[in-house]
């Protein structure tokens, strides 16, 4: 199986590197490196996320844990079966993931929540490295804009071919993948009504029909 999460004191970005050791002192109990996914490698859907949230999964050390846009997330995914446990926001909370797994184009926090393009592509080895060893995989789900393009650019897709738009679903012929698109799940999107609660609840019912 391919190396897919970077080593704890990854050192490809400076920027990140540099933001990283001030949060270890900042914070000394938090996680404070490249988050790893969650979820089996032999799942059928994968999650695509933008990064880890600076006091969400930079300090637990598991996607979307901790912060609100896993509040959306996780419980809608148990929900429609994709889960099951009690989420507590906490990665020893024994919460599972059942034929999903939740990575992020980036794997560690970035200041202000916002990866540089740069970034994202240096970043993108370890994502190609993760769909590569996931065989089972049907369905990638992405959240927001970045993590669509992350996607389709480690692929080899032209993003002129596969536009962004919350619900739709391309079909990526030379890897027999279906890609979803979501808006993310962010605070700032429900709060601002982006994306509502019934909105996503119709993409994961989606993919759930997908794949049966």
């Amino acid at each position: 199986m391919s190396f897919v999460c970077p080593d704890i004191d990854c050192s490809l970005c400076p920027r990140l590197v540099e933001f990283r050791n001030s949060n270890r002192l900042k914070f000394p109990t938090y996680y404070n490196a490249p988050v790893p996914s969650f979820g089996s490698i032999d799942a059928q859907v994968l999650v695509v996320g933008l990064a880890p949230g600076l006091n969400g999964a930079n300090q637990t050390a598991r996607p979307f844990t901790n912060d609100y846009a896993g509040d959306v997330l996780y419980p809608i995914l148990k929900k429609y079966g994709f889960a099951k446990g009690e989420y507590q926001k906490r990665k020893d909370d024994g919460f599972e993931l059942i034929d999903f797994r939740i990575t992020n184009s980036v794997r560690c926090v970035p200041p202000q929540n916002k990866p540089t393009g740069d970034e994202v592509k240096t970043c993108g080895r370890f994502l190609i490295d993760e769909l590569n060893d996931m065989k089972k995989l049907k369905i990638i789900l992405v959240l927001g804009g970045i993590a669509h393009n992350a996607v389709l650019s480690v692929l080899g897709y032209k993003k002129s071919a596969f536009k962004f738009a919350h619900g739709a679903v391309h079909q990526l012929n030379k890897h027999g993948l279906l890609l979803v698109d979501s808006y993310h799940t962010s605070r700032y999107n429900i709060n601002t009504g982006v994306l509502t609660y019934d909105m996503f609840e119709e993409i994961i019912s989606k993919i759930k029909s997908l794949i049966k």
